[in-house]
């Protein structure tokens, strides 16, 4: 198999792509690719380790059970909720709107499945996640891998539909 020379990154690489474009391969993610992940988790940093978060929540996505042992999909969530938050000049004036029309805003929420929403708020009684989509989550007009599967995995697996706001 071609995942015996796979680096731990290319593995971690591997998973992230196929989550992102939502694509089952049930020939490449089965137990051996589970196994080869678990051979090489001590080789994982922050980036692959979070990069295997997504892809395990993909797997619940797909109600899929091939999915990270409970030890190791524990460690990529913890490296996965510990991102740094950088709060925009764009995400302020928009939840300054917010607040000015009477909107209770939560910002910087995070959810069950690690990710964090730029700011939450009740509708009729359901949350609505805010996402403020600045330049950086953009490859000119197309949305980044990351941002569009945030986008999906929260609305999927957290059942918090996502308002992008430009």
């Amino acid at each position: 198999s071609i995942l015996n020379e796979a680096s731990h990154q290319s593995l971690a690489n591997i998973a992230w792509a196929y989550s992102v474009a939502n694509v089952e391969d049930s020939s490449l993610f089965n137990e051996q690719f589970v196994s080869f992940c678990v051979q090489k988790e001590h080789d994982f940093d922050y980036q692959g380790l979070r990069q295997l978060h997504q892809w395990n929540l993909w797997r619940k996505e797909l109600k899929s059970d091939i999915v990270l042992p409970i030890d190791l999909g524990s460690r990529c969530f913890n490296e996965f909720s510990k991102q740094s938050l950088i709060t925009s000049d764009l995400q302020k004036q928009v939840v300054s709107v917010l607040h000015s029309v009477r909107f209770n805003v939560d910002e910087e929420v995070q959810t069950n499945s690690g990710y964090f929403l730029d700011a939450t708020f009740i509708n009729n009684g359901k949350v609505i996640g805010l996402e403020i989509d600045g330049p950086s989550h953009f490859i000119g007009k197309k949305k980044k891998g990351n941002t569009i599967l945030k986008k999906r995995q929260v609305a999927n697996i957290d059942h918090i539909p996502i308002i992008s706001v430009p």
